[in-house]
This record gives C-alpha cells, sequence and structure tokens, in this order.
C-alpha cells in the first residue's frame, strides 16, 4: 500500500471512530417511546400495525423498535445500514439558532428530518407492498426515537456529543453516551416499568407544532437542538454528578413522553381508514 494510500486509510479509520453513534436513547429508550405509542393508537391503526408486524411473530411496536439499530450487525443487512446509517442524525450547521435549512443541513434527505419524510410517506401508501410498509414502520418507530433525543439533533462541531468527553459514575465517556442510556439507567428500572411509570403520570404537554401537521419533522429536531443550547446542558467541568442527573434525567423522561405520544400521532394519521 503506497503512503498516501496508507495515510487515507489512517484518517478514515478515525473519523469512524468519532462518527456519531447511531443508538440514540439505547435500547431501553426506544422499547419505551414505542409501547408508550401502542398506548395511544387508535383501532385502525393498531389493527394495522399487528397486521404489518405478524411475518415479525409480534404484534408489539416494542419488539422492532431498535430493528434499525441491529441491522449494523447483519451481515446480511449490510447494505441496507450503509444506506441508512446517516438517516439516524442531523447535525446543525447554523450554531445555536438551529435553524433547518434541507440543502446544508440534510443533503439529499440523508438526515433524520429526509428519513422520516421518506418512511412517512412509503407508510401511508397502501399502494406499497407490504414488506416495504412493514420495514417503513420499524424505521419510523425508530427515527421518531431519534429525533426527540437532543443529541442526535446537535452541532456538527461535537459530533452530537460524542466528542464531549465527560466523568460519570467515576468513568471515562461522553456526552453522547449519558443521553443515550446512562441517564435513563439511573432510574433503576426495566424499560416494562419505566413505561407504566411514564405513562401513569398522565398526558404530557406537547411543545405547539407549527409546522404542518404532515411534515413536522424539522420542527422536531429544531426542537430537540435548542434543549442541547440551554445552560446546563453540557457540564461545567465536564463532569456528570447528581446535580445534573437531578436537572436533566426529568428533560429525558420528557423527551420520551413527547416522543411516545408524537410517534402514536403520526401512526393514527398514515393509518386513517
Amino acid at each position: 500500500m503506497s503512503s498516501i494510500r496508507r495515510a487515507g486509510a489512517i484518517v478514515l479509520a478515525a473519523l469512524l471512530l468519532v462518527a456519531p453513534a447511531a443508538q440514540a436513547w439505547g435500547p431501553q429508550g426506544h422499547r419505551i417511546v414505542a409501547a408508550l405509542a401502542q398506548r395511544h393508537l387508535s383501532p385502525a391503526a393498531r389493527a394495522e400495525v399487528e397486521r404489518l408486524l405478524a411475518p415479525q411473530h409480534t404484534t408489539q411496536l416494542a419488539d422492532v423498535a431498535n430493528w434499525a439499530d441491529q441491522i449494523q450487525d447483519d451481515p446480511a443487512q449490510a447494505a441496507l445500514w450503509q444506506q441508512t446509517r446517516r438517516q439516524h442524525y442531523i447535525n446543525f450547521r447554523g450554531g445555536p439558532a438551529c435553524d433547518y435549512v434541507p440543502p446544508r443541513d440534510c443533503r439529499d434527505g440523508q438526515c433524520i428530518v429526509g428519513a422520516l419524510q421518506h418512511y412517512v410517506d412509503v407508510l401511508r401508501d397502501r399502494s406499497q407492498p407490504d414488506s416495504a410498509r412493514r420495514e417503513a414502520l420499524m424505521f419510523v418507530v425508530h427515527f421518531m426515537g431519534d429525533v426527540h433525543q437532543p443529541l442526535h439533533a446537535g452541532y456538527r462541531d461535537d459530533l452530537g456529543g460524542n466528542k464531549y468527553q465527560v466523568q460519570f459514575e467515576g468513568k471515562g465517556s461522553n456526552l453522547h453516551r449519558v443521553w443515550d442510556s446512562g441517564l435513563l439507567k439511573t432510574r433503576g428500572l426495566e424499560w416494562e416499568a419505566y413505561t407504566q411509570q411514564l405513562d401513569a403520570e398522565g398526558p404530557v404537554a406537547l411543545p405547539p407544532t407549527i409546522a404542518p401537521l404532515d411534515d413536522p419533522y424539522a420542527q422536531w429536531a429544531e426542537e430537540s437542538c435548542r434543549i442541547t443550547a440551554e445552560p446546563g446542558f453540557y457540564p461545567d467541568g465536564h463532569k456528570i454528578d447528581q446535580a445534573y442527573v437531578d436537572a436533566e434525567l426529568p428533560v429525558a423522561e420528557t423527551r420520551l413522553r413527547i416522543a411516545g405520544r408524537r410517534l402514536a400521532e403520526v401512526l393514527n394519521l398514515a393509518f386513517l381508514d
């Protein structure tokens, strides 16, 4: 291998090491979002979900909520993973205003906003084969969790918190990983019990959606991005202490609840009789 090609390979490897993690909320959080949504499906949406998921040997959205991440470990799905890996997040490039500009922030539709626009359209299209709509359903369930995780809609310069190193529970980590799963794990609950606890809190107050109801995904991504700009979100001293957990865990839980209710809303509209 020439020195130029070797140098290029080293640079590529380094870039892959710092690429944004795709697993927003971790398996626990994605299951919670899906389970919360299932509790609020209309009868028509519930019936269509169960029909589409029957070949997956389940009727539960929570059982397929992590499929979009799991395909990265399946050699048979390697091509699909490469096609969709950039769709799990958006890196805003416009600074703290978090204003979405498609040509700048989502080239060729390759971001979480473009992914939701595409897969919801497929889901609605009853002329599509069930296999395509089933795949779209599994992507929508997952990506609705992703778009509500603040660091999956963050800034390009720190790769969604992946480059922001922190100390958490006596170990080195990064802010993205803490928000993926670390904060939620501090509750010490399995996902079923966590879902029950969050749902028992009653209806969540949804932020107003100004965009057209059939395409609100950019606004929801901007909403997540602005959370990352709030004072204290990036901890002083790069340390996640109990005060940080006390302040930010309720924010994370509210995002889960909002994601669940909005996912139900999207599916209810997609599966209108």
